[in-house]
């Protein structure tokens, strides 16, 4: 069906390692691997076997739960998308009400990776975290007009005026330190 890496952690790792709730439902105890250090793995290959036949119209999800949270979604895999490397964003223990897959009235001891079988169009993304990695582009280059616009900033009022080639300026200057200094929009990434 399917396997996971845990690059540098672990060798391939089949289902058979997953404890099965239900017909779509696998968790893996991360207990059996890195006892409570679970938030130091920080991401997971999973890929499809070749004889795996997944509905084109379905992946699989993957979610992972630290002890006392919800499980949180990280990514998913396809036929069209057969295997991916996801980052494992683990939220805080015991910070929110829990979404078990495993009986409703026993708290999680450990943190655990879900997989699930779902409607793909029913996930929000197949991978959480480069979308996260966009969106915090776009807040830091933001941030980075937001300041530079400031240092022109005059007041009418309520209002903030700025100069009208105000965004020609700042895309100059910002096009020329990127040339300048190739570190300069790494310093954008996280």
């Amino acid at each position: 069906m399917f396997g996971v890496v845990f690059p540098n952690r672990s060798f391939p790792i089949d289902i058979s390692t997953f404890v099965q709730i239900d017909t779509f439902h696998w968790v893996l105890d991360m207990n059996h691997f890195v006892g409570e250090a679970y938030d130091q793995i920080g991401e997971m290959c999973i890929f499809l076997l070749n004889n795996f036949t997944l509905p084109p119209d379905k992946a699989l999800a993957v979610y992972v739960q630290s002890p006392g949270s919800a499980f949180v979604f990280c990514g998913a895999v396809t036929v069209a998308r057969p295997s991916a490397v996801l980052s494992l964003q683990w939220p805080e223990p015991g910070s929110a009400a829990q979404m078990q897959l495993t009986a409703g009235d026993s708290a999680p001891l450990s943190a655990k990776i879900g997989i699930s079988v779902e409607d793909a169009a029913s996930l929000q993304s197949l991978d959480v975290a480069a979308e996260r990695k966009i969106e915090r582009l776009a807040m830091k280059v933001g941030e980075n007009l937001f300041n530079f616009m400031q240092s022109f900033c005059g007041v009418d009022g309520s209002k903030l005026v700025v100069p009208m080639d105000i965004l020609d300026r700042w895309f100059k200057k910002f096009q020329e330190r990127a040339k300048r200094d190739p570190g300069f929009l790494k310093s954008f990434a996280f």
